[in-house]
């Protein structure tokens, strides 16, 4: 049985005081950064069923990093913890690693898709890209395929670091990939491998330059914005960037880098998710970055802030913040 604990945000008992366009509404509640208590790092932020949802990795030696634990929120400022959805014990060909989730719903299963075993050498290693799947977004999480999705090395692309994007004409694709090298792959309908391309290929390489590791994908206004993280990982020049495509394939040019350190608020700030408010054009970012007293690697929090575009679709750059982001209630 999952244990779940509450945890709670800002001014949790703040009165509703305005209402927003759309499909919810605003109060003077606040997240308060980090959202969550605890060491927690490459944040997955998706929408389910009216409540958001968190899946981050356990921020930890490889070792130690052996579960995920996930969070629910109905105002992104209250959020309930629950505790190990998925651990080693349940992916019998993970022994350590286990990280950066990245989940959706298809069929009314929820299919979670993870890193694990950090594997180097794939001709003496298992690991890669795994896929487990549960009946609600709580888990507990089985193995769906009893071996990894992605097990070699494409590309040149480490397999780690996975997203699952849903394009306009309902097609999956895997982009994942790291040391300096980005993946797709079209993910055929139940999940347990891919469609080929037109030239008989699987993995197709869609490297911007400047990329390192964890890609995200979205449309707005038919524009298709692929974010990555570059920099390295434990330290404070750890950021995200972005380009924008006519298609999931590119070509994407560097456009700039939007989330970095604040050294007046924490350092690190990367591997991000993002959340569109259904109906609406209103954009959240969450991300990881550490406290400015930390030197450990991992020694990672989970926070949220609000991501804007100008009139000619450039995103704006984030402000990380300390407060957060006022309660939205979905309806």
């Amino acid at each position: 049985m999952l244990t779940r604990q509450r945890l709670f945000g800002g001014i949790a008992l703040a009165l509703l005081v305005t209402a927003a366009s759309g499909q919810g509404q605003l109060t003077s509640a606040t997240s308060g950064n980090p959202i969550v208590k605890g060491w927690y790092a490459d944040p997955e932020g998706v929408i389910f069923d009216k409540q958001y949802w968190i899946y981050p990795t356990y921020s930890a030696p490889y070792n130690e990093q052996v579960k995920l634990d996930a969070f629910s929120s109905p105002d992104l400022v209250n959020w309930t913890k629950h505790e190990q959805i998925i651990d080693t014990t349940a992916v019998r060909w993970v022994k350590r690693a286990l990280w950066a989730p990245a989940i959706v719903e298809k069929g009314g299963k929820y299919f979670l898709f993870f890193g694990a075993n950090d594997i180097h050498d794939d001709k003496k290693e298992v690991g890669g890209i795994g896929v487990a799947v549960a009946d609600n977004p709580a888990g507990p999480f089985r193995d769906y395929l009893g071996k990894p999705l992605v097990g070699q090395i494409h590309n040149k692309a480490q397999p780690i670091d996975q997203f699952v994007f849903k394009d306009k004409d309902g097609a999956y694709y895997l982009i994942y990939g790291g040391w300096g090298h980005c993946n797709i792959a079209r993910l055929n309908d139940d999940f347990t491998g891919f469609i080929p391309f037109a030239d008989g290929t699987i993995f197709r390489e869609v490297t911007p330059k400047g990329y390192v590791e964890g890609p995200v994908m979205f449309v707005r206004n038919g524009k298709y914005y692929f974010m990555w993280s570059e920099g390295g990982w434990t330290g404070p020049d750890y950021s995200v960037a972005y380009a924008v495509a006519s298609s999931p394939f590119g070509p994407f040019e560097r456009v700039g880098k939007i989330l970095q350190q604040d050294p007046a608020v924490a350092t690190g700030a990367g591997h991000h998710s993002v959340i569109q408010i259904p109906g609406t054009d209103e954009w959240y970012i969450v991300y990881h970055r550490r406290p400015l007293t930390e030197t450990d690697g991992n020694h990672r929090e989970t926070c949220i802030d609000r991501m804007a575009f100008d009139a000619q679709g450039t995103i704006l750059p984030v402000k990380i913040t300390k407060e957060g982001v006022q309660a939205r209630v979905l309806k």
